[in-house]
């Protein structure tokens, strides 16, 4: 039961529960940082369990346990907090050009203002028809919920994968807390386009697109390494590659170019597979 796989998935679950408690402490980037380290525990797991033999129905039900929290929980939990954040574009503005540990108690500071008018009825700026707007975050680890559960009994995907992968989709949305904490101290001097993207309304939409791409039926490549197709295996080197190289010269933005990549790759394998079984 507590083989070298196993711990290295209970590993995961802890970070996805830091997670959690760092997004309640208005840490939103440590939050963010604590998913990044759940996938790397993510890939350990399946790894270590791969070469040492280690697969067992136990650790499939662990990992799929684990994610729901790491890649489902705690990005709706970052993205609830991004939606509060996002009501008020003037606030945002006027906090950025105060220190760092103020902008973690601002964070804290519209959350409770948030529970306030939700729960207590008192006056403020999130009046009736905003105060509900952060439940739409629930979808996330509504989708994953299904989404993992699907993937454990789909022998369809055990190469290759139908719609977004939970990590994936949870990369996806640390991209806005994470862009937004690291560049907060001059979020005034951001372009519109970028206000608009932060704004609450939009965010939502977002939400509800990438968490709904999980059940879609969208053919997106595995990087899994399989023994038995070099070429394939080589396009998804050219893949990792390319993703490691872009870090530190896009650094956060990094994450959709990665994500723009992965998508035309996928959709290039998905073709090409096609094109060969005809």
């Amino acid at each position: 039961m507590f083989n070298i796989a196993n711990l290295l998935t209970s590993m995961n679950i802890i970070c996805g529960m830091l997670s959690i408690l760092f997004c309640f402490s208005g840490k939103l980037d440590f939050a963010v940082y604590a998913i990044f380290s759940g996938a790397i525990f993510d890939f350990a797991d399946g790894f270590a369990a791969r070469k040492l033999n280690l697969m067992s129905d136990l650790g499939k039900q662990l990992d799929s346990l684990s994610d729901l929290v790491t890649f489902g929980v705690a990005p709706g939990c970052l993205m609830f907090f991004m939606i509060i954040l996002g009501v008020d574009a003037g606030g945002l503005i006027e906090a950025s050009s105060k220190s760092q540990t103020f902008y973690d108690y601002y964070v804290l500071q519209e959350f409770f203002t948030w529970v306030n008018a939700t729960f207590y009825d008192i006056p403020n700026k999130f009046d009736a028809s905003i105060k509900y707007l952060p439940f739409i975050a629930f979808v996330i680890p509504f989708f994953a919920l299904f989404r993992l559960a699907k993937f454990n009994i789909d022998t369809r995907q055990t190469i290759n994968f139908i719609g977004l992968p939970t990590p994936l989709t949870a990369i996806i949305f640390s991209f806005f807390p994470l862009y937004f904490s690291i560049n907060m101290e001059s979020w005034s001097n951001e372009i519109e386009l970028i206000h608009l993207t932060f704004d609450c309304h939009t965010l939502a939409i977002i939400i509800f697109l990438f968490s709904s791409c999980m059940l879609l039926p969208i053919p997106l490549m595995s990087l899994k390494i399989q023994k038995t197709n070099p070429k394939e295996n080589q396009l998804k080197l050219f893949f990792i590659l390319i993703s490691l190289i872009s870090i530190p010269f896009f650094k956060v933005l990094s994450i959709p170019f990665i994500l723009t990549l992965y998508f035309i790759v996928s959709i290039y394998h998905s073709f090409k597979i096609t094109k060969d079984e005809i």
